[in-house]
């Protein structure tokens, strides 16, 4: 597997990045490479003995797309971004795997252009965990890509989750909850009591109601 690298995204690029990637090294397969993406001088200091390890390339992108940048404006007009060529690079499957700590804003934008979403979801999903009291994770979605959904989008973000908790945590059944005001069924916004009934019908999820806060 090529991995992709954003050397340059997250608050305390590229230091810490450039950390991250020295420690992963030794925990590379045969068969696992990595690319940075960033300012190559930059990088390469950073990397010090490493910097001519064969296991890392360095592509040279001048440009960065800052965190407070407009996600489409700044892939548009920052074309040698790090970013930027990090999704050519795997649109042209240079790469297998591109990631970030970077502008999420960019990212999401980024992979709907050359990744593309799944046929029928309407929005893509940003995915986080939380740890269970007793052991394993939750899977929580969407943490931030959409501030306004529809019923549809909710119900579409419960599904891939699912999909996704079995896939990654090895759970055959992923129990499915709505995160609400209150746990009864008629409590919240129009659109999460229109979403709870989608629930209720969709027979491809686990739906076990709502849940609240302080369940979390």
């Amino acid at each position: 597997m090529i991995i992709g690298i954003d050397a340059m995204g997250g608050d305390y690029a590229p230091q810490c990045v450039v950390d991250g990637v020295i420690e992963a090294i030794n925990g590379l397969s045969d068969n696992d490479f990595l690319v940075l993406l960033g300012h190559e001088a930059t990088i390469k200091t950073l990397l010090n003995d490493q910097a001519n390890n064969p296991k890392i390339k360095i592509i040279d992108c001048p440009e960065v797309i800052e965190m407070g940048e407009h996600p489409t404006k700044a892939l548009s007009q920052k074309p040698n971004s790090s970013i930027s060529v990090g999704f050519k690079m795997l649109k042209n499957k240079e790469i297998d795997v591109f990631c970030s700590a970077g502008n999420t804003g960019a990212m999401m934008v980024g992979s709907m252009f050359s990744v593309k979403v799944i046929e029928g979801i309407q929005r893509p999903a940003i995915v986080g965990f939380a740890p269970k009291v007793k052991g394993g994770k939750v899977v929580i979605l969407d943490i931030g890509a959409n501030a306004d959904c529809k019923p549809e989008m909710l119900e579409q973000f419960a599904e891939l989750g699912s999909l996704y908790a079995q896939a990654t945590q090895g759970i055959e059944k992923p129990r499915v909850a709505l995160m609400n005001i209150g746990e009864e069924e008629q409590k919240g916004s129009l659109v999460v009591q229109a979403a709870h009934q989608l629930l209720k019908d969709n027979k491809s999820v686990n739906f076990v109601g709502n849940v609240e806060g302080k369940d979390l």
